[in-house]
């Protein structure tokens, strides 16, 4: 009797959602993307690979909060597109993670591309991607370096010459950021994953 072939299974490229939902990571499709999905993917991404002070991993979905917060810092009359771009930069790490700057610098410009194509398609589902200006995007990487060297100081044991060499910190003189660490905090998976849907249900009004 003949030995049948093995059965193939076609590679799967999709990833499962709770909600039910299945996005295709190769090619994202808008109406695969749900902000809940988001919210809850982004609350338990942990950054900095969990090396962080607390009782909680500090996570992607609390960056993206601070990050927005920063951002109407350096510019306090951004327009809401702006903010919700600021809140969302992050969000196709709910579905491909966090990866430190070290390995993503050590893979190269693919992994860049994946991540864009994911973020284009989330922020097309917002209806915010013909709002995201050069402008916009430059002011969101500032957000988004300042965040670093907080989160690096004062949550991932940095020291402040190391932290100020690796990231870029506001100048001392910027009375901005008078004491800013202060509005560091370190939440639960649950309580971040609120706080980030409130603060998109507050753009999104």
């Amino acid at each position: 009797m003949a030995e049948t072939e093995p059965k193939q299974i076609p590679a799967r490229a999709w990833q499962r959602m709770l909600s039910g939902r299945r996005l295709d990571l190769l090619n994202p499709r808008q109406e695969d993307i749900e902000i809940e999905d988001i919210a809850h993917g982004l609350a338990r991404v942990a950054r900095w690979n969990g090396q962080t002070k607390g009782d909680h991993a500090f996570s992607v979905a609390e960056h993206s909060l601070l990050v927005t917060d920063i951002l109407l810092r350096l510019e306090p009359e951004a327009p809401t597109s702006w903010q919700m771009a600021a809140l969302l930069h992050d969000a196709p790490e709910y579905v491909i993670g966090d990866l430190i700057s070290p390995f993503k610098a050590a893979i190269g410009a693919n992994y860049k591309v994946f991540e864009l194509k994911i973020l284009d398609a989330i922020y097309q589902k917002f209806q915010i991607a013909d709002h995201v200006t050069s402008e916009a995007t430059k002011l969101i990487k500032r957000a988004d370096e300042i965040s670093a060297f907080y989160e690096a100081l004062f949550l991932a044991g940095f020291s402040l010459e190391e932290a100020s060499l690796y990231f870029s910190p506001p100048a001392p003189s910027d009375e901005r950021f008078e004491n800013f660490h202060t509005e560091l905090s370190v939440l639960s998976v649950l309580e971040a994953e609120k706080a980030f849907l409130l603060r998109f249900a507050d753009l999104s009004s």
